[in-house]
Formats: structure tokens, C-alpha cells, sequence
């Protein structure tokens, strides 16, 4: 008897929004932002969302990386929803799963960049632990630097960092923990063509050597164009969805 034709398999999705609507206040009006946005994201994927100014593309991110909640839809992880979990379990989940990285950077001025880099590590861990393991969390900053070419820095603060530093200190600050997924919210947008283009050969580094899944928000096509699918906002709705050139 023929055995029926192997299917090929379809990877698991790592992150799933489901109808997304969310509205903001505006003095004693509701602005809708988001207005039944669906979104997958593969695992290992580089994904970017590209929209004009007000699209929603920044919204989207922050709902899906858990610092905002939905007025209506849910968001999935591996099969699980985690928007509507406790507080607490959300706090985990930002500071474990995702890495996040913003257009300015907030780095803290008052810290130096190692400093920065271990932050999560001293939020996550409880002061004793985190003393105790010290050395080790340090010796991994230190490594992580050298792998976004800043190692040469680490006693510098932020004011004394040039941009594009700035921008690969929060890239090593949100890799410390090990994330999953990361998200980044115009991370070049800050930056001259020349320093961008070096951030998006350290994405793209990330994402083919440790499969990293990166979520990326960018109002510019040209840096859209340079992840492997676009996902099309306009005034809150998917507008396409797309493979990258």
C-alpha cells in the first residue's frame, strides 16, 4: 500500500496578534490607532512594519512586546496568549523574551555603558544574586560589547558616545538577557545613512548567526526593504503584506 506524500511541515509561529484595536484619549475623544490588525511572526523571521506617521507601526510593536495592552484582540506566544496575563508574569516575559531597542536609545546618562548593558541583569536577578554572579553577568557584557564593537568604551556615559554607539550599546543592553525576539522601533531613524547602514549589518548579523527573531518598525522603505517580509500599515489597518526585494 503507497504512503501518502510527506507534507512539508510549517514552522510554529512565535508571535500572533489577533485583531488588534486600540484607541488612545486625546483630551475628551477617543483616536482609534490600531483597528483589526492581524500579524504573524515566524520564528527566526526579520520582519519590519513600514507605515507613514501615525500608521500605528510603534503601537503594534509596544502591544506586541507586552508594553501596552489591547482595547480588543489578543496576542499569542508559541500557542499561548499573554496579553491577558498577570502584571507580574507580563514583567517576566519583557525581561526574558523580548529585547527591545528605540530610535533615542534610553540609555541612562548617569551609568556608563557597561553599566547600561547589565541593567537587565539587575532587574531580573535579586540583589544578592545578582552580586553574587557578578563577575560572570560582567565577563558576558563585556563579550556582548565586543560583539557590537564597543568594548573599547565601557567606562564611557552616554553623552560621551557618538550616535551610532549609543544605538549598538542598546543593542547589546537588549541582548544581555537572552531574548527571543527582538523589537526595535526606528533604529536608525536617529542615525546618518552611513551609521544606519552599519546597525542593519549588525541586525542582519544577529538574525543569521544566532536566528534571532527581530521585529522591526521603520517609516523609511529602503530599510524596510532589507528584512525578509513587510507587514503595510496605513491609519491603523494592514495594508499589505509582503515579501522584502
Amino acid at each position: 500500500m503507497s504512503q501518502p506524500p510527506t507534507l512539508p511541515m510549517t514552522p510554529p509561529l512565535h508571535l500572533r496578534a489577533k485583531a488588534l484595536d486600540k484607541a488612545y484619549l486625546k483630551g475628551e475623544h477617543k483616536v482609534p490607532v490600531l483597528r483589526g490588525v492581524d500579524a504573524n511572526v515566524g520564528r527566526g523571521e526579520f520582519l519590519s512594519i513600514v507605515g507613514q506617521s501615525g500608521s500605528g507601526k510603534s503601537t503594534l510593536m509596544h502591544l506586541l512586546g507586552l508594553l501596552d495592552e489591547p482595547d480588543v484582540g489578543e496576542v499569542w506566544l508559541d500557542g499561548n496568549r499573554i496579553d491577558n496575563l498577570p502584571a507580574t508574569t507580563r514583567d517576566q516575559l519583557r525581561n526574558h523574551v523580548f529585547g527591545f531597542v528605540f530610535q533615542f536609545y534610553h540609555l541612562l546618562p548617569e551609568l556608563t555603558l557597561l553599566e547600561n548593558v547589565l541593567s537587565p541583569l539587575m532587574i531580573r536577578h535579586s540583589t544578592w544574586e545578582y552580586w553574587k554572579r557578578k563577575n560572570e553577568f560582567k565577563e558576558k557584557a563585556i563579550e556582548i560589547t565586543k560583539q557590537v564593537g564597543l568594548d573599547h568604551r565601557l567606562s564611557h556615559k552616554p553623552s560621551e558616545l557618538s550616535g551610532g554607539e549609543m544605538q549598538r550599546a542598546a543593542i547589546a543592553r537588549a541582548l544581555i538577557g537572552d531574548p527571543s525576539i527582538l523589537l526595535a522601533d526606528e533604529p536608525t531613524g536617529n542615525l546618518d545613512s552611513h551609521t544606519g547602514g552599519e546597525i542593519m549589518t549588525l541586525l542582519h548579523k544577529l538574525n543569521d548567526e544566532r536566528k534571532l527573531t527581530i521585529v522591526m518598525v521603520t517609516h523609511d522603505d529602503n530599510i524596510a526593504q532589507q528584512a525578509q517580509r513587510i507587514v503595510r500599515l496605513s491609519e491603523g489597518r494592514i495594508q499589505a503584506l509582503n515579501e522584502a526585494a
